[in-house]
């Protein structure tokens, strides 16, 4: 990793040096100015991780240095060096963004151990920062995948909704991404650096969801022996996603609602509203507009987060994104064991399933491919059995349906015997005699079909 790079500002030339004396000896790339507008013109020039500053110092002091230099690079951490040290002093130091003080006279120590801890958060800073562009650019991490026009309406309509506060409801089956989207509209938004706070609605007690989203005081009631923030205070100056929003219990849908009107809460125990600035980005998998009609879910409410509907459609209603999602998840789960794509016949399998957990099933089946497949090529012996059932899958595409009936029937049949076959040469690490009683054929009449697909006991056996 390259060496953190390091800023010292002193107007006594004799200390700026040997800080930075200091510093190289510890390991860091230093530099020294004697004021602070040299360390702005130094800064201009090149990019540094700390500035070490003085507090006292002539035309400009390091309060004043540090207030500048967050105003044109915020990630760079300061550390303050005073001769006079106070408490009040240090608070108006942290307030206004410094890292830590440290007083003076200081040993060699103390100012290595400070830099150290500001240089890690800055590397730390930097490595968010990283993240959350390879989020959006791509790469890795929570990427969108997609190639079907369905999902890309769906993304577009919420790149719109990004540049608003609008609350954003999205609708969509179990596993289908309604995360994913959740998150990729707040790392669009205005809100990106604030923090993204999912909570589960599903998985939350009815008699905590008030002290869960609003917090409580110490002793508001038994067992609660400290303080605790609530999700929305967390959230604050963020977006709070509120996955599985039919799960609310009706009893506080009413204070959940209020919460969001008056951008405000009141935690569990306490007589004081505290603000709160949080966008609401909410999913569920049910129609709430019957279940407001059937009287389990507030209108108010409803209407309240139902501003941008974005629906998701479900895995088999854009087909077109199986064969990208397929080699995405064969990139990141089968390096390890060489596999690098998919055979055609399972290709035909994968894109005929119904795939009733949509994303979230696939991610699973090609996860377990991986995990137990051989490499270079996902093949049908690798998939779960419950992929080869031919209840599970539907004919559908150009790709499938193209030629004669004969030809379309010609083509499913082989996926379906060849994965037969494997999975039982699997099973048996290639021993044809067991293969062909478990099947149920004549040993000579199994060899046949093996050989009409090219398929080889020899790969099976370990």
């Amino acid at each position: 990793m390259a060496k953190s790079r390091v800023l010292v500002v002193d107007d006594e030339r004799d200390l700026a040096e040997s800080t930075a004396y200091f510093l190289e000896r510890a390991g860091f790339t230093a530099e020294f100015v004697t004021s602070a507008a040299d360390a702005l013109a130094a800064m201009a020039r090149e990019p540094f991780a700390v500035v070490v500053s003085d507090v006292r110092m002539p035309r400009m002091s390091g309060m004043e240095l540090l207030a500048a230099i967050k105003r044109s690079d915020p990630d760079v951490e300061v550390l303050l060096l005073t001769g006079y040290p106070d408490l009040q002093m240090a608070v108006a130091a942290i307030k206004q963004g410094a890292f830590d003080y440290l007083a003076k006279p200081f040993v060699e120590k103390d100012l290595v151990e400070h830099v150290a801890k500001a240089a890690a958060h800055r590397q730390v800073k930097e490595r968010n920062e990283g993240l959350r562009e390879r989020l959006r650019s791509g790469p890795a991490g929570r990427r969108l995948i997609h190639a079907s026009p369905a999902f890309a309406d769906a993304v577009a309509m919420l790149e719109r909704a990004a540049r608003t506060d609008a609350s954003v409801l999205l609708i969509g089956e179990s596993g289908t991404g309604k995360e994913l989207l959740a998150h990729h509209l707040h790392d669009s938004s205005a809100r990106a650096d604030k923090p993204f706070v999912p909570v589960d609605c599903a998985s939350i007690p009815t008699d905590l969801f008030e002290s869960e989203l609003f917090g409580h005081v110490k002793g508001a009631f038994t067992g609660a022996v400290h303080q605790k923030l609530g999700l929305f205070q967390v959230a604050d100056g963020g977006t709070l996603f509120l996955d599985e929003l039919g799960e609310l219990p009706l009893g506080f849908q009413s204070k959940l609602l209020r919460a969001i009107q008056e951008r405000s809460v009141r935690p569990v125990g306490s007589n004081e509203q505290q603000a709160v600035d949080v966008r609401i980005v909410a999913a569920t998998n049910r129609n709430l507009q019957k279940e407001v009609d059937e009287g389990r879910f507030r209108a108010d409410l409803f209407y309240r987060l139902d501003v941008v509907r974005v629906v998701v459609p479900p895995l088999r209603d854009r087909r077109e994104d199986i064969d990208v999602l397929v080699r995405h998840f064969i990139a990141r789960f089968g390096g390890k064991v060489g596999m690098v794509d998919v055979s055609p016949e399972a290709a035909v399998v994968l894109r005929g399933h119904m795939w009733p957990g949509n994303v979230r099933q696939l991610r699973n089946a090609i996860e377990r491919a991986c995990a137990l497949g051989s490499g270079p090529d996902l093949r049908l012996a690798d998939l779960p059995p419950e992929l080869l059932d031919p209840e599970s899958a539907t004919v559908y595409g150009e790709d499938t349906l193209g030629g004669t009936f004969q030809e379309v029937k010609a083509r499913h049949l082989k996926a379906i015997e060849s994965g037969y076959l494997e999975s039982l040469l699997k099973k048996h690490k290639g021993n044809v005699t067991h293969c062909s009683e478990e099947a149920g054929m004549a040993r000579s009449a199994f060899q046949k079909l093996m050989t009409k697909y090219g398929i080889r006991s020899a790969d099976f056996r370990e």
